[in-house]
């Protein structure tokens, strides 16, 4: 074997050695090792072909019953385009990373001259880029760090997805138990207003009275309207988060919202955990790796970019063919890397205030969280502990008045509207609390941010005029 096909075999088996594959799961299992960290809950792998055919068939038995909250985050996680789609990003970022652990191809070199028609001149070489692949290691080493990173972003997406699957399944319950509400507090006004109406055909009651109940009665209409359009607008937004569509449209949803724990969770130590666990932490300090690794090389480059070396074949004339070795070196003249240089190291400066920023950001994020999550617990346990009992015992009371013939009609529908009031502000304040709690989870996950305090809005406001009496 001549010394240049030992050569040309040598380098092979380093190139072979050192190439990157391909994985068995694409790099899908560090994203469900890292959901289920948080989430407790494991996304299926990317679906296609029969494992698509069976995830439509698990999202049909989960829709035949009413669907609870964790249901409706594995509808979402086996039917979402968009996670899909997601999925994919991590098929490129491990094509790239297997790209790096690539070495680089051979190149053959050709020189032939003549003169009347006679060989002058024959020069053959074959090489490869020596100094791509002695930095291939390094370039391996941060395609690695940006394939971790990839992976944290997809496995953000899908918490995200879990966090808005589980908000809108809040809001779409929500809605239609104000729904239904609505429509109790505008059959009591309707029964006041029909009955004012027939003691002003006789004379019995002031005009002004009739006219009162009639105004309330025309104001829940109007309400209970934007009560069911808010109940379709609901469901329709958590049918577009599941990806359902035609027939799937028919799906239950249970009756009520469940009451607020008995106890609170315990803010100590929520800021620690969220360093640990959030991912835009962790991915500002996988970029912080990845830029240290990239300054390495820019440093490494500086002055030489290209540097080739092969085996060469020369032949003059009739004369025996010579053999040597060829090399190419880039000489740098008008480009030294400064530039180069100091662009990596303000990225590098650039990234480690980017993760201060971060951090900070992430425990004053979970602060606020939970400070709207305890308050939004203080508050729906007030009106299911102390407002409505309350509420109830007057109507109790004020019953009993009426059958001793000592408060009128009227003033015991005005009690019955005050208590459904009463109740429906609990249903708001229920609300509240199961969306502060997804809201923390997010903060602590680095999720989706929370709405602020206020901008969500009451399911179903009651008019001024609903718990008024006459």
């Amino acid at each position: 074997m001549s010394a240049s096909a030992r050569f040309l075999l040598a380098t092979a088996a380093f190139l072979l050695g050192g190439c990157a594959t391909f994985s068995e799961d694409g790099g899908f299992g560090a994203v469900q090792e890292i959901v289920r960290e948080r989430a407790g809950s494991v996304p299926p792998p990317p679906a296609a072909g029969e494992a698509r055919i069976r995830a439509r068939a698990v999202v049909r038995e989960l829709l035949a019953r009413p669907l609870s909250a964790e249901d409706a985050v594995q509808i979402a996680f086996l039917n979402s385009a968009s996670l899909q789609a997601a999925y994919a990003q991590l098929g490129i970022a491990e094509a790239d990373l297997v790209q790096a652990g690539t070495g680089p191809n051979l190149r053959l070199h050709a020189l032939r001259t003549t003169y009347g028609g006679e060989l002058v001149k024959a020069e053959q070489s074959a090489g490869f880029e020596l100094l791509g692949l002695l930095l291939m290691p390094l370039r391996q080493r941060m395609e690695e760090r940006r394939f971790e990173r990839v992976q944290m972003e997809v496995a953000a997406e899908v918490l995200r997805t879990a966090i808005e699957a589980r908000k809108a399944w809040v809001n779409a319950v929500a809605a239609e138990e104000a729904l239904r509400h609505a429509e109790q507090v505008k059959a009591s006004a309707e029964a006041a207003s029909e009955l004012a109406r027939r003691l002003a055909a006789v004379g019995n009651t002031p005009k002004l009275h009739y006219l009162r109940e009639q105004a309330l009665y025309a104001e829940l209409s109007a309400q209970l309207a934007r009560a069911r359009h808010a109940a379709a607008a609901a469901r329709e937004r958590l049918a577009r988060l599941l990806g359902l569509w035609g027939e799937s449209l028919q799906f239950t949803l249970p009756e009520k919202l469940p009451d607020p724990p008995e106890a609170p969770r315990q803010g100590d130590e929520l800021e620690r955990r969220a360093i640990e666990l959030r991912l835009d932490v962790r991915a500002a300090r996988r970029e912080l790796d990845w830029l240290a690794e990239a300054l390495g090389l820019a440093k490494a480059s500086r002055l030489v970019n290209a540097v080739e070396f092969g085996r060469a074949r020369s032949l003059e004339g009739h004369d025996p063919a010579a053999y040597g070795y060829v090399l190419g070196l880039e000489i740098p003249i008008f480009d030294w890397g400064r530039a180069r240089v100091a662009r990596a190291e303000a990225s590098y400066r650039q990234a480690v205030e980017r993760l201060v920023d971060t951090a900070v950001q992430a425990r004053s994020q979970v602060r606020e969280a939970y400070g709207a999550y305890r308050a939004a617990y203080e508050l729906a346990r007030h009106y299911r502990d102390e407002v409505v009992p309350l509420r109830r015992r007057i109507s109790e009371e004020m019953l009993l008045r009426y059958n001793g013939m000592l408060v009128s009609v009227f003033e015991l529908l005005a009690d019955t509207r005050e208590q459904l009031a009463a109740v429906g502000a609990y249903l708001n304040a229920k609300r509240e609390f199961w969306l502060s709690e997804a809201d923390l989870d997010a903060s602590l996950w680095g999720g989706a941010a929370p709405v602020p305090a206020g901008q969500a809005g009451p399911v179903v406001p009651l008019p001024a005029d609903a718990a008024r009496p006459h």
